[in-house]
């Protein structure tokens, strides 16, 4: 079990650097995401081949696999939007209520009664969400772009939890990649008339950003995310990850200067779920 949480917090650290990579690459959100969705796909691919773990399962479990990739390639869109709508560290706390919406959508959706811990966890989250929400209406369309992510990865670790009990996780991330890479890949044309942009090809500057992304931030971070799942409880997997902002917004404020973006306001909503985190986790502790 102590493993599994040391690799819960390593999973956390790869994903503070998902939004400075959203910040650094300057493709769009929807580009973004369908080369990370591409590069992970081929990453993944020679890893299985490397390692000689078989992908040979049934179409409609590989249909099941892709269904629940199709959320985590929405949750990215939205999440990279939010950023580029507003800054890094709008983007990464929006993500702390992907807790809330856990300890909303998993009893609904498993029919199980809902907890008070987990309720009122998610309501000092959401707390101290509210704060940050408050402090300047300039980033509200970011802040609207990055709840919808939140619930889009509250909706994928429910899922997630179910397919990890019964496949390799390294096999569901490559369907889930390929499958967004494909759907993606499909409604682009779409996405690029609403959303023109003036090249469709990356600079070599994006590309070593991009591979690094799919590298340790994507295949390394939900390969871990994945396995960890089979020990931890998805509520707990979602709170532990609200310590991404922390991580992201000090490498925001160090390199991008986002300290003098925001008030003391900030500050409030982040100790708000910063205590909702070790709670949840002093709550694990005693039950184990």
């Amino acid at each position: 079990m102590k493993k599994s949480y040391l690799l819960l917090h390593l999973a956390v650290i790869l994903a503070g650097f998902t939004g400075v990579f959203g910040k650094l690459i300057s493709l769009n959100e929807g580009l973004l995401v369908w080369y990370r969705l591409l590069f992970s796909s081929i990453i993944l691919f020679v890893i299985l081949k490397l390692l000689k773990i078989s992908v040979k399962i049934s179409t409609q479990k590989k249909l099941q696999i892709s269904k629940v990739g199709l959320l985590i390639t929405l949750h990215w869109i939205f999440f990279y939007a939010s950023i580029k709508y507003s800054n890094i560290s709008i983007g990464v706390v929006c993500y702390c209520l992907t807790s809330f919406f856990t300890a909303i959508f998993k009893p609904l959706i498993d029919k199980e009664k809902f907890k008070i811990s987990e309720l009122f966890l998610s309501a000092l989250t959401l707390l101290g969400i509210s704060l940050i929400f408050h402090f300047d209406a300039f980033y509200q369309l970011g802040i609207g772009l990055g709840v919808i992510s939140s619930a889009l990865g509250a909706l994928y670790t429910i899922y997630n939890n179910r397919l990890v009990q019964h496949f390799d996780s390294k096999v569901i991330n490559y369907y889930q990649m390929i499958a967004g890479t494909i759907v993606l890949g499909l409604f682009m044309p779409v996405y690029l008339y609403f959303f023109p942009v003036q090249t469709v090809i990356p600079s070599t500057k994006d590309i070593g950003y991009l591979i690094f992304l799919a590298s340790f931030c994507t295949v390394g971070l939900y390969v871990i995310f994945a396995e960890v799942l089979k020990k931890i409880p998805a509520f707990t997997v979602n709170l532990t990850f609200n310590l991404e902002p922390i991580y992201a917004i000090i490498m925001a404020f160090l390199f991008f200067n986002e300290s003098k973006e925001v008030n003391i306001s900030f500050y409030i909503g982040l100790s708000f779920i910063v205590a909702s985190v070790i709670l949840q986790t002093l709550i694990s502790i005693k039950r184990k």
